[in-house]
């Protein structure tokens, strides 16, 4: 087991802002730090495998994970359930790096209650066409579920504010320079460099 406390760091974005893409471009540039592998009930979209996106179950295995307390936080959205699992934290934990979680409004919320000290950012896009039109561009949703993405994008965009940061997903490139930023900063906070602070301390003469 790892003696360092591993940063939580919440992104969350409405459906279409380049949120997934821009994760995978901080993780491929950043050390020690892992993706939190979320549960969900929703089926494999083309190129997603199971255990690397997501862990995909059907909806009495995610309900027998809520009755067990298994997920630190879950929540149901566009009629699929997401969740996140302890193990998730507990790796990180073990392996001595930090945790990166993609969550929903409603399952950020429930971190930020868990761990106060977490690090939340929202990804927004640049403009309500800009954001319709990678929607259309997946070619993977009907009209209906179009309209309820977009719907569901509003709402989720105006609680912006309960965030600590928040990034504009014009440019990929610049986003995720953005985004490691945000990361290294939580990496500096003067509550998760007691350790490195002790360690110098300890090299000074003692006081009389």
């Amino acid at each position: 087991m790892s003696e360092r406390v591993p940063n939580v760091i919440v992104v969350s974005a409405p459906s279409g802002a380049g949120k997934s893409t821009l994760l995978r471009g901080v993780l491929a540039e950043m050390d020690h730090l892992r993706f939190s592998v979320s549960h969900t009930t929703r089926a494999p979209r083309p190129g997603e495998t199971d255990g690397l996106e997501y862990h995909f179950v059907a909806r009495e295995r995610f309900r027998e994970l809520i009755k067990t307390q298994q997920l630190l936080e879950w929540a149901e959205v566009h009629d699929n359930l997401y969740g996140t699992g302890y193990e998730e934290y507990r790796r990180a934990e073990r392996e001595g790096v930090d945790l990166l979680l993609d969550l929903d409004v409603q399952g950020a919320a429930q971190v930020r209650m868990k761990f106060r000290d977490a690090v939340s950012l929202f990804v927004l896009p640049p403009s309500y066409e800009v954001l319709e039109a990678r929607i259309r561009g997946r070619g993977q949703d009907d009209e209906e579920t179009i309209r309820r993405r977009l719907e569901a994008a509003s709402l989720e965009m105006s609680l912006y504010r309960d965030y600590d940061y928040v990034v504009v997903n014009a440019d990929l490139d610049a986003c995720v320079e953005d985004v490691k930023c945000v990361i290294r900063a939580a990496r500096l906070r003067a509550s998760r460099m007691d350790g490195a602070a002790a360690g110098i301390l300890e090299t000074f003469p003692k006081r009389s």
